[in-house]
């Protein structure tokens, strides 16, 4: 069966594929693995490359799964944010002369070359989000220049993935908060100027929920798109932001015909006890029963409130919307079913084949220390999940078993303390 060949608002999933029905060592390779820039210094030269090259080809191989993955999903759900550390540590200073090594720079070009012509061919929109230390609104010159450097290596991914060059191709954006409160907007924008003719073709920014609100980044609209995070809008403010707002307007215009984009996350659903899942949550009422703001921006593992889920699907009127929580795809998945862009119709039947790639570069011998969510690739060799006829466990998975619908009308250190915020 073939799609309807129409324009259909898109839900994005952020980071990390989840699928709790697959076996460990299968899931380890749906998602990037990472390293430190200490342990990289600890290594000889030739070790540093050698781990740089295992890691790209475990990285690489982990976004052909999920571009394969969200390939096959409804045309609403092919939209994803990549990951961060897709090139480990390349912006640190000391780390990025590394990634001249040729046989590094070789490594990189082949296993992401495949990726961009996927992408486009699937009509998969794809963003990313440097961390909240990446700050340009700053009162440093050396926190300025980390964050360009930070901002100039995700549009190198980008440019990669064959997503650059003027403004926005395909969609694709570079995602900023406006940075330190002190530093002022006007700040934000003198640092706009330092970026690269690629990164301010690619760059938004965000409004917070601690510095910059919504009309604090509407001032420099006319320099790069605003993606709206109705989530913190509302962490903020407590207003829920209606899409008729006139700010909504602004926002859209910024994006210079693009489809604009719009973040949405959810309050905690033990933040208060009895908590009603058909009542929008009320902020006054939440902080005055114990919680605080600290609370109300952490994310929740799904869009659990029903009412909540509503009013955000009313945006998808005007923005695509990538979903901020912690069940990230399965989330999303939820969303798009709450908003009536995909049905279930029966569970989906198993979807992944293994095939083995081509071997990597051996790992250095010096074993390295393991960090907290970080994930070492299962083996020297990398397996491409292709997926048979459908996507995965619980989300949608093939036009045998989905029907679309039209969307319901429904009412470090110094400077991450700049900003402040977190999407993770």
């Amino acid at each position: 069966m073939a799609w309807p060949k129409m324009a259909w608002p898109k839900v994005a999933w952020v980071c990390n594929w989840l699928d709790p029905s697959l076996p460990e060592d299968e899931a380890r390779l749906l998602n990037f693995s990472d390293t430190t820039v200490a342990f990289l210094m600890r290594q000889d030269p030739a070790a540093r490359v050698e781990k740089l090259i295992g890691l790209v080809r475990h990285n690489a191989t982990a976004l052909t799964n999920q571009v394969n993955l969200t390939a096959v999903l409804p045309p609403p759900r092919r939209a994803m944010r990549i990951a961060t550390h897709l090139l480990p540590c390349y912006s640190h200073p000391a780390v990025r002369p590394i990634y001249d090594d040729p046989a590094l720079r070789a490594t990189i070009e082949e296993v992401t070359a495949p990726l961009g012509p996927r992408i486009k061919d699937a009509g998969i929109r794809i963003s990313t989000h440097p961390g909240q230390y990446c700050v340009l609104a700053t009162e440093s010159d050396a926190v300025r220049q980390a964050s360009i450097e930070e901002i100039e290596y995700h549009v190198h991914v980008m440019r990669l993935l064959g997503h650059s060059g003027g403004w926005h191709p395909h969609g694709a954006h570079v995602n900023v908060h406006g940075g330190g409160r002190a530093a002022g907007i006007e700040a934000f924008r003198a640092s706009l100027a330092l970026l690269s003719e690629d990164a301010q073709g690619l760059l938004t920014i965000e409004n917070d929920e601690i510095a910059y609100g919504l009309d604090d980044v509407l001032p420099v609209a006319d320099a790069l798109p605003v993606v709206l995070d109705i989530h913190h809008h509302w962490v903020m403010t407590g207003d829920y932001i209606r899409p008729d707002d006139p700010r909504i307007t602004r926002v859209i215009e910024s994006w210079r015909g693009t489809r604009p984009v719009a973040h949405v996350s959810s309050p905690k659903e033990a933040l208060v006890e009895g908590m009603d899942p058909d009542t929008l949550p009320d902020r006054a009422a939440m902080l005055e029963a114990g919680a605080n703001t600290r609370d109300l921006r952490a994310h929740s593992n799904r869009l659990w409130n029903r009412a909540h889920a509503a009013w955000a699907a009313g945006h998808l009127a005007w923005a695509d919307i990538e979903v901020e929580a912690k069940d990230k795809n399965l989330a999303t998945q939820d969303f798009a079913v709450a908003a009536g862009l995909v049905e279930f119709v029966e569970p989906p039947p198993a979807y992944v084949k293994p095939v083995r790639a081509r071997k990597a570069a051996a790992a250095p011998a010096t074993p390295e220390p393991r960090r907290k969510g970080v994930r070492k690739p299962a083996s020297a060799e990398s397996t491409v999940l292709e997926p048979r006829r459908s996507a995965l466990g619980a989300p949608v998975a093939s036009a045998d078993t989905v029907v679309m619908r039209k969307p319901r009308r429904t009412a470090r250190a110094g400077r991450k303390a700049e900003s402040g915020t977190s999407d993770r």
